[in-house]
């Protein structure tokens, strides 16, 4: 087995280049004590930000999501550094011509991936020409940092609607050195369009899985899950259960997230539990925001 970063250590530091609602890095500290010291491989079912996977840039991973856009935004970040800089580059551009960064957001997000031709696009709904790739990646790093706190949602069509995040400033849209850090870190790494059963059933003893899935929410208002077409309901949290028992028999190591409520404490129940703090910050009513208690299960010892 290897250590988390043995084939990796050349590569530099990587933060997530993605704003993620629920993200880890804040968790890192807490989080860090579960992991195991030696693994073949790290398995993501849920890859959203991949904070867990930058931070422990093991040298072979299987990333996965049911999100198109961001399945292609890694796979062009791999294979395509460069060209997705420039793209995101000619954005910004506009901005500094004095563009109202307003319309140039709108103008931005209108044009939607799911508006190209049926042709242009694989049988997963990604790109197939190279500059189609390279701009939905682009577009996709762009609304990520400038609309409404980072977050990806879409509605029943498929069409991203998160509503500008009126800052009048063009913020800081990736660092070079990172995006360059991540290309050579995601060439040992397979990212694939699946549910996460299909990912899981992939998982073998030796492999580490780390689970962040969509959050059960706490409240009725606190659903920000829905950034696919696709619901998680209670009975795909359920099923998520069910594959944990799965990988626990079949011997592979696993830590997984999710909200502290009753239903995921019920759900879990058999494995050991434990409390993290965290800040939750994608709440529109700055009032309401604050810490948080989420759950840490796992199988690791």
């Amino acid at each position: 087995m290897h250590s988390p970063n043995q084939e990796s250590d050349f590569i530099g530091p990587t933060a997530p280049l993605l704003k993620w609602a629920g993200g880890k890095t804040q968790l890192l500290t807490q989080l860090q004590p579960y992991f195991p010291k030696h693994y073949d491989r790290l398995i993501e079912p849920f890859i959203g930000g991949a904070a867990i996977y930058f931070h422990l840039r093991p040298p072979h991973a299987l990333l996965g999501d049911v999100n198109p856009e961001l399945v292609n935004f890694y796979r062009v970040v791999r294979e395509l550094p460069e060209e997705l800089m420039i793209a995101v580059d000619a954005i910004a551009a506009r901005h500094a011509d004095g563009e109202d960064p307003e319309m140039i957001y709108y103008d931005v997000r209108n044009r939607q991936p799911v508006d190209l031709p049926t042709d242009a696009l694989d049988v997963d709904g990604i790109p197939i020409r190279q500059e189609d790739r390279v701009w939905v990646a682009a577009r996709t790093l762009y609304l990520n940092k400038t609309g409404f706190n980072g977050l990806f949602r879409v509605n029943s069509q498929g069409r991203f609607n998160v509503p500008w995040g009126r800052r009048k400033r063009l913020p800081k849209l990736y660092s070079r050195d990172e995006i360059h850090n991540a290309s050579l870190l995601l060439h040992g790494a397979e990212i694939v369009l699946a549910d996460f059963g299909d990912v899981l059933d992939q998982a073998r003893p030796g492999d580490f899985v780390y689970l962040d899935p969509p959050y059960f929410p706490v409240s009725a208002t606190a659903n920000f899950t829905s950034y696919t077409r696709l619901d998680f309901p209670a009975e795909q949290q359920q099923r998520l259960a069910d594959w944990l028992h799965t990988l626990d028999q079949r011997g592979v190591a696993f830590v997984l997230n999710n909200s502290d409520t009753p239903f995921t404490r019920e759900i879990y129940a058999g494995f050991p539990i434990d409390v993290a703090l965290a800040k939750r910050m994608i709440n529109s009513d700055a009032g309401k925001r604050g810490a948080v208690n989420e759950l840490i299960v796992y199988n690791v010892t």
